[in-house]
């Protein structure tokens, strides 16, 4: 049985898709590119690839820019799940066939749990916390970030964003920095701040707010083509829709 039927009737059963090693002809070590943003999701959904199809992912999660860099290099790799940031790079695009989309995900403000929740429920409120908080922490090397510096430059507020701001190299460093107290608030994509420890307490404004999308794409000079199209037919089925709402992100439509 194809791998396509076998996740057809799992999802219509409403289980997680499970795939037989013996069905594939070998055990395949998938390399994978990946935004660090979709970290959390992408370490759940790959261990249950694993389990169910034999083959061994070797995610490489990391920002935009390196991403770009990674994409456009002569390194090999098999399929990218990126910020579609990755794509508008012309030399980064010509690396991939073409792209499906895997998620979106908005924006949002968080604290840490139990710390009074700011307003942002307008776009004034929203400008005001910002101009309020002590310290605020984000990623600004990354899609995400590169579109919340435009949001602070629209309102206005760039410069007083850039004297309090916790920059962070990974987007794992932004929720211990909230934990900790290092920062007072952060700004970045929801599945990133839907995290134990810390609050979401709103999300941008309808003014500002945008969504983030992440496609998946095949290498075009993939080495294990077969497995990579079953990794992306696995983490865009039905079954891993519960993991990708689960993480505070809109599954794609394909």
């Amino acid at each position: 049985m194809k791998m396509s039927l076998v996740f057809a009737a799992a999802s219509l059963l409403g289980l997680t898709p499970i795939l037989s090693p013996m069905g594939s002809a070998h055990a395949a070590e998938l390399k994978v590119l990946a935004g660090g943003s979709l970290r959390s999701v992408l370490t759940e959904l790959g261990p249950q690839f694993e389990r169910a199809s034999g083959h061994k992912l070797v995610i490489h999660f990391d920002t935009t820019p390196n991403l770009i860099k990674a994409a456009a290099s002569d390194e090999p790799f098999d399929l990218g799940v990126v910020p579609i940031d990755v794509f508008k790079d012309d030399a980064a695009k010509a690396k991939f066939k073409p792209q499906i989309e895997f998620a979106r995900v908005g924006y949002g403000v968080a604290v840490r749990a139990g710390s009074p929740r700011p307003d942002v429920s307008t776009l004034e409120a929203f400008k005001k916390t910002l101009l309020d908080a002590k310290s605020i922490t984000f990623l600004p090397a990354s899609a995400a970030g590169a579109y919340i510096l435009t949001v602070f430059q629209r309102l206005g507020i760039d410069q007083a964003m850039k004297a309090k701001t916790l920059v962070q190299e990974q987007p794992t460093g932004i929720i211990p920095a909230l934990v900790k107290g290092d920062a007072e608030i952060a700004v970045f994509v929801n599945n990133v701040l839907t995290a134990p420890g810390v609050d979401i307490v709103g999300q941008f404004p309808p003014e500002v707010q945008q969504e983030l999308i992440f496609p998946a794409a095949i290498a075009k000079d993939a080495k294990e083509p077969e497995a990579a199209k079953a990794f992306i037919d696995f983490i865009t089925s039905p079954a891993s829709v519960a993991v990708v709402k689960a993480k505070g992100m809109t599954p794609g439509h394909g």
